[in-house]
């Protein structure tokens, strides 16, 4: 008796198999719930000290005395509003944020990767080593012992000081002279995350196909050209994603540090939107005057990150959402 051929063996195509159905997400929480689990504790910190401090925006639109209710005692609309946009101080403060944000995208973003692409190509092992260790050691460095040596060096009797005198030079007031702070400042910042910073592009590079610059050679590119024509593509999505996420940071200058260095002398460039809502609203106890600024300022990030989400999308195609 013959068996009939199979559809391999007669030569047609075997049937397509249907794909499995979905499983339910109870079926899938409850195979797997070691691992879902684990986001319980992040998504914890983020709805109590992200989204359910969110609430306490509503004291920008009513009047909120210590001691009263914690959402405010009385609706009072736009005041606080057109308090600040009316404040002279207040517009001096958002000019320097706007100075420094751009002072340090401009600096403080470029340099891991130029100092990534240097390491890359460092072909001494021990070397590249030491080299990484001694760029990463300021990130582990709290903002207050990195504001100490900063104001240690940069005093009047101070290292630098010094070493200008002993060029026949005379000594600078770094710390007391306006026109400095921003030099400083982002000195400062570029000495204490471009280390880390690199971390993120040395693993973006190894990503690269070697075969890449296998075929540069072979067509006749020089190692710079190999850098801008291969390189440079290859950790474009690292560079794109985290320019947004700097320009989304964009208004958040650092707080602590500027709090840490600056003095009623560096007040005229120094004082940003974050030290002005410290002091106006911890040590003035404005607290409404200060949310208000506070969520003009979120909103201004909000659109910042979005705007740039959406440009780099259009142009490059590269983008967080």
């Amino acid at each position: 008796m013959s068996r009939s051929a199979s559809p391999l063996e007669a030569g047609l195509p075997r049937p397509a198999r249907r794909p499995a159905p979905p499983r339910p997400w109870r079926q899938a929480l409850r195979r797997d719930w070691q691992l879902y689990s684990l986001v319980v504790l992040p998504l914890l910190f983020f709805f109590v000290f992200r989204y359910l401090p969110m609430i306490g925006n509503v004291i920008a639109f009513r009047r909120f005395e210590p001691g009263g209710s914690i959402l405010g005692d009385q609706w009072v609309g736009l005041r606080y509003v057109s308090m600040f946009l009316t404040d002279p101080t207040f517009w001096q403060v958002f000019t320097n944020t706007l100075w420094l944000g751009a002072l340090t995208l401009l600096f403080c973003f470029p340099v891991p990767i130029v100092l990534a692409l240097l390491l890359n190509e460092v072909r001494t092992r021990s070397l590249k080593r030491f080299v990484q260790s001694v760029s990463y050691l300021p990130h582990f460095l709290s903002v207050v012992i990195v504001a100490g040596i900063t104001m240690q060096m940069l005093a009047s009797d101070g290292p630098v000081n010094h070493a200008l005198t002993f060029f026949g030079g005379t000594p600078v007031p770094f710390l007391q002279e306006p026109e400095w702070f921003r030099t400083v400042y982002v000195g400062s910042e570029i000495w204490q995350t471009a280390g880390w910073g690199t971390i993120l592009y040395l693993a973006a590079l190894t990503t690269i196909d070697d075969n890449l610059y296998e075929a540069a050679r072979i067509d006749g590119a020089n190692r710079w050209q190999q850098i801008w024509h291969v390189t440079l593509p290859g950790i474009r999505p690292t560079m794109i994603t985290l320019l947004i996420l700097n320009i989304g940071t964009f208004m958040a200058v650092g707080f602590e540090k500027i709090l840490l260095l600056y003095n009623p002398l560096t007040y005229p460039t120094a004082d940003v939107i974050s030290t002005y809502l410290y002091r106006a609203g911890i040590e003035s106890n404005s607290f409404s005057y200060a949310a208000a600024i506070g969520l003009f300022e979120a909103v201004i990030g909000l659109v910042l990150i979005c705007s740039a989400n959406f440009f780099s999308r259009r142009t490059v195609g590269t983008s967080l959402w």
